[in-house]
């Protein structure tokens, strides 16, 4: 009853039909570039990801060989590990939720489109928490601004990734405490809790803002001990049980401009960054530009609102800090990779606070310049092409021309899948990082040109079989520099296979397949000699 009576409000039929073509644009998108083998820079997730709830399905829990090959272990020189846990690099007990969902759809795929369906959903909760505040019509404008939001489009129509969860968590607990229904409060704070190790700072600034604001005193407090407690308990306590990555490696790498050390923990980080606040002060505000864009970015959807609202700045105020102290600006301040998602929430939610306070401000004049707000940000976010999800339709490159037409990237995917079609099910492999989430769904898979793994016999072994694609690096190179010393690794690489016993046993429109202790086949060997002839003359052109 309560939906036929929403259904017949104009504006919530318009947001139902946003949410809808969000959906089908979104999954669209994300398969196409999927089944496409189109790469992005984070193609490897797809495949870690699908690996843990492929072996958490089958009782092994959080499980990865994959990830594995991230480890600080395996970069100071062991092997990846088939039964090494990802809880000791991300902590994501809450992915377990989705874990009847991924039984319906087992791949990569149904990644995908569990992504969309939960940022979808986030969407249709925040109407609901807008309409506890505003009319339809205002409501169902912050709504559709969610659905145009870059740093909502990008991060979704990329690979899977776990924040994906934290806008309907969030905005689910934001609506039940407006509705006072405490237990639910309880059960999504711990959720958000359970998304990721850092996931506790998202919960720690909506504490901020309950203690600050004085609406919810004891309970902001009780948010702010909790997530606190949880994080060091967690990072310092709990994680180092699974491995030392924590340390060695993601605190490191993230803050490491504030230690000296080559390892730190999380306390250690705290304390240094107490201990400079000039340091501080510094990592806030630079790269300066980059850091203007990022903010601009987030908030143009929302017509700039939260630039002026306490409430939005409070609430997204410390994730947003984390972000800025990055040492990693490339990543931490790209709109389109998963970080930016994570401030979405209090962004959305303190520009409705905002707007309930300043109902005057609404006029026909400044709707429309909302309107093109969401319009401006949809602009940038399909001439940004995300992710590479639209470059079927826009170049990689104008300066030089780099282009790939979808008849090519047909052509080219269906010589890869022909490829995969010879490796059986189960056997172990190692593949190019946009290829690795389609043989992901297996006990033993790593990452090209690893080829060494332990086994569950705790034996370490040889992969069966190797398959790379060179076709992309050489597509790429005359534009990005780093795609050339790729190309010219992966050509080292494969030569190195093929002296340690791995026979050449395919080789199709420059994707290389490799079985181990077999004969090469002698066409597919001499095609790979005139390939590698035709790159020097290349390469020395180039140069």
């Amino acid at each position: 009853m309560v939906w036929q009576n929403a259904l017949k409000q104009p504006q919530f039929r318009l947001v139902v039909i946003v949410a809808i073509v969000f959906w089908v644009v979104c999954c669209t998108l994300a398969l196409q570039r999927y089944y496409n083998f189109y790469p992005t820079y984070v193609s490897f997730d797809q495949g870690i990801f699908n690996q843990v709830f492929w072996n958490s399905l089958h009782g092994r829990l959080f499980e990865s060989s994959l990830s594995s090959t991230e480890s600080a272990a395996v970069m100071q020189g062991d092997v990846p590990d088939v039964d090494y846990r990802r809880l000791g690099q991300h902590f994501t007990p809450a992915l377990l939720l989705w874990l009847p969902a991924y039984m319906l759809f087992q791949s990569p795929a149904g990644l995908s489109i569990l992504q969309v369906t939960l940022v979808t959903g986030a969407g249709m909760i925040l109407y609901a928490l807008a309409r506890h505040y505003h009319a339809p019509p205002r409501s169902a404008l912050m709504a559709v601004s969610y659905f145009g939001a870059i740093a909502v489009i990008s991060p979704t129509v990329a690979n899977f990734h776990d924040i994906c969860q934290i806008p309907l968590y969030c905005f689910g607990l934001f609506l039940a405490l407006e509705k006072r229904k405490w237990w639910i409060v309880g059960i999504l704070a711990l959720l958000i809790l359970c998304v990721r190790e850092d996931s506790g700072v998202i919960l720690f600034s909506i504490g901020f803002y309950l203690a600050a604001s004085r609406r919810y005193l004891w309970l902001g407090i009780g948010f702010c001990v909790l997530s606190l407690g949880y994080i060091l308990t967690l990072t310092n306590l709990i994680m180092p049980m699974f491995s030392q990555d924590i340390s060695q490696r993601f605190m490191v790498e993230q803050f490491g401009q504030f230690t000296d050390n080559q390892e730190a923990s999380t306390l250690e980080v705290l304390w240094a960054i107490v201990r400079h606040p000039g340091r501080l002060i510094v990592e806030v505000f630079t790269p300066f530009g980059k850091t203007v864009s990022y903010l601009l970015g987030q908030w143009v959807p929302l017509a700039f609102i939260p630039m002026i609202a306490p409430s939005a700045w409070m609430l997204a105020g410390f994730p947003m800090l984390k972000i800025l102290l990055q040492q990693e600006h490339v990543t931490a301040l790209s709109l389109h990779l998963r970080y930016a998602m994570s401030l979405v929430p209090g962004l959305f939610y303190g520009t409705i606070l905002w707007w309930a306070s300043h109902p005057d401000r609404y006029t026909p004049r400044f709707r429309r310049v909302w309107i093109a707000c969401i319009a401006l940000s949809l602009f940038f976010t399909v001439t940004a092409n995300p992710n590479r999800a639209l470059s079927w339709a826009i170049p990689d490159s104008f300066q030089p021309w780099v282009y790939v037409s979808p008849p090519r990237q047909w052509e080219h995917s269906a010589a890869i899948r022909s490829l995969l079609a010879q490796i059986p099910p189960d056997a172990s492999v190692t593949a190019t990082d946009h290829i690795v989430a389609h043989v992901s769904s297996r006990r033993e898979v790593l990452r090209f040109p690893r080829f060494r793994l332990r086994n569950d016999a705790d034996k370490t072994v040889r992969v069966e079989y190797a398959i790379a694609d060179l076709w992309y690096l050489q597509h790429y190179e005359p534009a990005f520099e780093d795609y050339r010393k790729s190309l010219k690794l992966a050509i080292e690489d494969v030569n190195s296979l093929l002296e340690r016993r791995y026979g050449l046993i395919d080789f199709r429109d420059r994707v290389i397949l490799l079985q181990n202790r077999v004969d090469s086949s002698p066409d597919a060997l001499a095609a790979w000699i005139a390939y590698q002839q035709e790159l020097e003359l290349i390469f020395q052109f180039q140069e």
